[in-house]
């Protein structure tokens, strides 16, 4: 996936993730603050339970250009308040 206009803000609450770009990848443990450019193609994969905190634009589409089974509105995204 790719965001063309807006950075992403990965924090790991618990668990294990690792973010896989083009030619690289970084892996982020519990605690880890992790910034995706924008413009940067990748991929976030974890092979276990991860609990991460991620800071995004509202403008963000996590599939981005893309339209899949996956790709969800940000009122899907937000669900049903308290």
């Amino acid at each position: 996936q790719q965001h063309d206009n807006e950075d992403e803000l990965f924090y790991i609450v618990k668990g294990r993730l690792v973010i896989e770009y083009e030619d690289s990848k970084v892996e982020l443990n519990e605690g880890a603050f992790h910034v995706v450019p924008k413009g940067n193609m990748h991929n976030p994969v974890a092979d276990e339970e991860c609990w991460i905190a991620l800071i995004e634009t509202i403008t963000t589409k996590h599939t981005g250009n893309v339209i899949t089974d996956k790709t969800k509105s940000i009122e899907e995204q937000l669900g049903t308040l308290p």
